[in-house]
């Protein structure tokens, strides 16, 4: 029995993440050959070739968002994209959703965006309690300046940061949370490895080098603006 038992456990420990990775794979093809419906009748590649060929939506989703891109990159497209934005700013409701979902994507799509910049550790959700978070930026502005009015802060000194506390296991959900820059402890693991480590629910452990590198959160908490 304690043989089978162990057969058993190695057994699923080889096949549980190749069943669920090829499940995610399959639904991904699945749902991206949906984009075919797109096309007219008769350019549909299942009555063209009279067969249904999996992953071609893949390729055509892929060859939309390029030529979107491309378009969307010269003179001309770019200002047709400000103008649909424009438009779609003077919607009521709809400028509100779409407001936030661009600023979203653009902070994780841009060339120039870096939604998390470090993995820390911070105190959180009360004293003597711990977790893994993910540094954002900093405030700034009237934000900045009612941080530093409330009870207890030192005043002009009070650094602040802007962190994301992801939730276990799935970290696409969490809480935007403003922190005291001396209450965070930067991880000397990547964001590759938070993200690992909070998905396993701590079993996947990083390996951490001998020597920690020290690297510095001011750079972030004194860019902001007072």
């Amino acid at each position: 029995m304690p043989s089978l038992r162990k057969w058993l456990l190695s057994g699923l420990l080889v096949l549980a993440p190749l069943i669920i990775t090829l499940w995610v794979l399959e639904w991904v093809v699945s749902t991206l050959d949906l984009t075919l419906f797109i096309l007219p009748n008769g350019w549909h590649p299942d009555k063209l070739f009279g067969v249904h060929i999996p992953g071609l939506g893949v390729v055509f989703a892929l060859l939309v968002v390029l030529t979107i891109g491309a378009f969307a990159s010269n003179f001309i497209g770019n200002r047709l994209v400000n103008w649909w934005h424009a438009l779609l700013h003077r919607i009521p409701v709809v400028r509100s959703i779409y407001s936030g979902v661009k600023q979203v994507s653009d902070t994780l799509f841009s060339e120039k965006g870096n939604a998390f910049r470090k993995a820390l550790l911070v105190e959180w959700p009360h004293e003597g309690m711990w977790t893994i978070a993910f540094l954002t930026g900093a405030p700034s502005g009237d934000l900045l300046s009612q941080l530093k009015a409330q009870p207890g802060a030192t005043g002009e000194g009070d650094e602040f940061l802007s962190v994301f506390v992801p939730t276990t296991p799935n970290p696409t959900g969490g809480y935007f949370v403003l922190v005291r820059r001396s209450s965070c402890q930067e991880l000397s693991m990547s964001v590759d490895e938070a993200l690992t480590y909070i998905v396993s629910m701590g079993v996947i452990v990083p390996s951490f080098p001998k020597k920690s590198p020290v690297k510095a959160l001011a750079d972030v908490a004194s860019a902001s603006p007072n």
